[in-house]
């Protein structure tokens, strides 16, 4: 069985970009591949990002920018990461 991707709301998504940048969180090495939005108690404008991948040689960072390009309906070669590659606070430009 294939395994289902989870993602929010684009407009949901697209309410943290500022300023053209989108701030999220990663964690490689998930269970699954899914998008979920602030913890009301966490900071309130990073998205959390699971992915499955591991984070070597870029491995994570692709599917990341996969999983959003999908989730906003956009091409994933659209979307580059600008700061924090090596880092699990990563931050994506998105085209206005």
């Amino acid at each position: 069985m294939a395994k289902k991707n989870h993602f929010p709301a684009t407009s949901d998504i697209l309410s943290l970009v500022i300023d053209g940048e989108l701030i999220v969180k990663v964690m490689p090495n998930a269970g699954d591949n899914s998008i979920t939005m602030p913890a009301e108690d966490g900071p309130s404008d990073i998205l959390s990002v699971r992915v499955t991948a591991t984070p070597e040689n870029g491995k994570a960072n692709a599917v990341v920018l996969k999983l959003l390009a999908k989730a906003l309906g956009l091409p994933k070669t659209s979307l580059a990461i600008i700061r924090g590659s090596n880092s699990r606070t990563k931050t994506i430009a998105i085209p206005q």
